[in-house]
């Protein structure tokens, strides 16, 4: 039989197997046991980290006539037919390439025809994301009237591509990365049935490099392993994976810390030289700095023999720079790695980071630090100076007459928010109630697919009109509002709700204090609130008052909702 790869060899069979998802395959296991199995679940996380394992174990869990504590037994004709794909009954779907309409039509075909071998008949859709529009109002009818005996298991990496629809008809679960511990005893485990010889500390270098995917990992250890001659060792490791040498690493931190920009330089050549990554370089690094960070502020909180250095090294890093200077190093390190990204020169950017990092000064900027008191205290004495010189100014003034001088409104601080009335108005030329109460409901989830920083921003304000084609979002915060004039806010919420809605629409920002009276001034825009005339008979003038005023109640009601409308007798 040919060779197969480690993570096919030892893929999971059991649910004990699955490794770092206890919540999961417990709660699956319970619902196996008390028999509460719903028709369909969603599994969603990062790759490698168990989903189709799941999915397989949980078919042959349920359909296994000898199962017991809801785990399968893997000797019978059903465990064994599905552990080698053979079984009808269990179809595995790869969405990738399987994404149009009339794939799906033809599984909800076949799913209308019970199970020939197994009891329940399982259709497990990898990478479901990728399916069509039209594929997912195929699939949703089916979750909507399932036929009895049939289980769908949707597989993805990416869920916030998948209609609310389709989510809202499944049972979820979210599958975490594995941790490097996890990872780690993974691989012990297998070095061991396999009896080869392994360096720990290249177990760690590989648990690391796999960044949560136990697939990743068995496939970086596999290359170890045919690159060593079924001996895994740590230079073995760090050569497979791209990964710096903690030697190389301890001797570069040490010389940016200490400002030895020329020394580092030579330190980035030889690093360089090895045919290292730049991008994994960077990695590294930012997470070497963020073990010293913990070091300094807990040392509980990090396992050293994971991290290749001793107690004494953190103790002596951990003098070089204090936590101010960490941040300002990882600040740095974010910046040049999403530039090095576009860029086919990665040793410049290196080498510019290298200097950036070395000139990174260790004092503190405070209000109370001695670099600083000298200009702190040549401002306090222009303060004073300007003080008695308008007390002076005040004295010598000629009284002012009060009653000619008209009181002056103050200038908001800041620069004044400039309301885009033309797209607000455009947008509520088509707005409706209905489509306000649907964004609301979506609002949410819009802000999950946010950036953290902008998702902060909107979180005090709300949509209040919404047409086909756009939203008006107030603002109750006048300083968040301007803060989302000047950014990219906008953009972002329109990606959200391209991503949410399938359909693009502009996005228009407005604060809540001005939102009624742009909305009086819209109406009036509009032509609903022009006046009779009063030569006209008085029962004929009420009767054309009386349908102008139902006329504007039905428009307003129309665009805000009966209940955001309040009707007053002037």
């Amino acid at each position: 039989m040919s060779y197969q790869a480690l993570y096919r060899v030892w893929r999971p069979q059991r649910f004990a197997d699955v490794v770092g998802q206890q919540v999961i395959t417990q709660t699956l296991k319970n619902a196996i046991i008390t028999n509460q199995i719903s028709h369909a679940y969603l599994f969603a996380g990062p790759r490698g980290t168990g989903k189709t394992s799941a999915a397989k174990i949980f078919a042959k869990a349920i359909n296994c006539h000898h199962q017991k504590d809801g785990e399968p037994c893997n000797e019978c004709e059903i465990c064994q037919s599905i552990t080698a794909g053979t079984l009808n009954d269990v179809i595995e779907i790869d969405a990738a390439s399987n994404n149009g309409v009339e794939e799906i039509r033809d599984i909800r075909d076949k799913a209308k025809y019970a199970p020939t071998q197994a009891d329940y008949k399982v259709y497990i859709i990898d990478e479901v994301h990728m399916l069509s529009t039209g594929a997912f109002n195929a699939l949703l009818k089916t979750l909507e009237e399932p036929p009895a005996n049939v289980i769908f298991i949707l597989a993805t990496t990416e869920p916030h591509k998948i209609p609310l629809t389709i989510l809202s008809r499944v049972q979820r679960f979210d599958f975490h990365r594995i941790s490097p511990q996890d990872t780690f005893d993974r691989m012990k485990y297998i070095l061991d049935q396999k009896k080869f010889k392994y360096e720990e500390k290249a177990l760690w270098v590989i648990a690391n490099a796999a960044e949560g995917g136990m697939r990743d990992a068995l496939s970086i250890l596999d290359q170890a392993l045919s690159f060593g001659d079924d001996d895994v060792t740590l230079d073995d490791a760090l050569l497979v994976t791209g990964s710096v040498t903690k030697k190389l690493l301890q001797t570069y931190f040490q010389q940016v810390a200490t400002h030895e920009g020329p020394a580092a330089l030579k330190t980035m050549d030889q690093i360089l030289g090895q045919g290292k990554d730049g991008q994994r370089f960077i990695e590294d690094l930012i997470s070497f700095i963020r073990d010293l960070l913990l070091y300094q502020e807990s040392p509980e909180l990090i396992e050293i023999a994971a991290t290749g250095l001793k107690e004494a090294d953190f103790q002596e890093l951990s003098q070089l720079a204090n936590a101010q200077q960490l941040y300002q190093m990882i600040d740095v390190l974010n910046q040049v790695q999403d530039e090095m990204r576009f860029t086919t020169h990665p040793d410049v950017y290196l080498e510019v980071l290298t200097i950036r990092l070395s000139q990174i000064s260790s004092e503190q900027p405070s209000i109370t630090g001695t670099a600083d008191q000298q200009e702190i205290d040549q401002l306090k004495q222009q303060v004073q100076s300007l003080q008695q010189m308008v007390q002076k100014l005040s004295k010598q003034a000629p009284p002012v007459n009060q009653s000619r001088v008209q009181p002056k409104k103050t200038a908001p601080t800041g620069q004044p928010v400039r309301i885009n009335l033309e797209q607000v108005y455009q947008i509520l030329d088509h707005a409706t109630k209905q489509d306000l109460v649907d964004l609301q409901n979506m609002w949410p989830d819009i802000l999950n697919l946010l950036n953290p920083a902008y998702r902060s921003l909107i979180e005090l304000s709300k949509p209040v009109a919404a047409s086909p084609d756009g939203v008006v979002v107030a603002f109750d915060n006048g300083f968040l509002l301007q803060k989302a004039s000047v950014g990219n806010l906008a953009d972002d919420v329109n990606q959200g709700l391209e991503k949410i809605t399938g359909s693009e629409r502009h996005v228009a920002f407005v604060p809540s204090g001005k939102w009624p009276q742009i909305r009086h001034d819209f109406l009036a825009d509009r032509g609903y609130f022009k006046k009779q005339s009063t030569t006209q008979v008085k029962d004929p003038v009420k009767t054309s008052q009386q349908k102008q005023h139902d006329q504007i109640t039905s428009q307003a009601e129309k665009f805000f909702g009966t209940g955001d409308v309040e009707i007053k007798n002037d």
